[in-house]
């Protein structure tokens, strides 16, 4: 496992973490305002399946050679960008926090389907050992 592969795994495992965390607190902290929670909640979700198809992508890249490897390389960047701007965009709204550049989220979610979209060309192109 290449050390950039061992950063996506090690940035799921905070991922991972960070979701959870925000679930709860969205639960418990953000009582009496449905919106907020509604954000956390769906922040929450989407941080954590990424959180675990970057881990799987991590684990699963060394089993890739070539241009395979680079697509999934790219898929998982695609993935922690669009966690870091999707997530953190939807968290800082439903804590009223002005974020000092707007269009976030929406490049966050762009950042998810093309993510989605280099596995399916990692799948198509790679070069997969036993």
């Amino acid at each position: 496992m290449t050390l950039l592969d061992r950063g996506f795994v090690a940035f799921a495992g905070v991922s991972g973490a960070v979701a959870v965390a925000a679930a709860a607190y969205g639960r418990h902290a953000l009582v009496g305002d449905p919106h907020a929670q509604e954000l956390f909640r769906i922040a929450g979700d989407q941080q954590l399946w990424h959180a675990l198809a970057l881990l799987a992508l991590g684990l699963f890249n060394r089993r890739n050679q070539g241009a395979g490897a680079v697509a999934l390389r790219g898929a998982a960047g695609l993935f922690a960008t669009g966690t870091l701007l999707f997530c953190g965009t939807l968290y800082a709204n439903a804590l009223a926090v002005t974020l000092p550049i707007g269009m976030t989220a929406p490049l966050g979610g762009v950042a998810f389907i093309a993510g989605w979209l280099m596995v399916t060309v990692a799948a198509l192109i790679g070069r997969w050992s036993a």
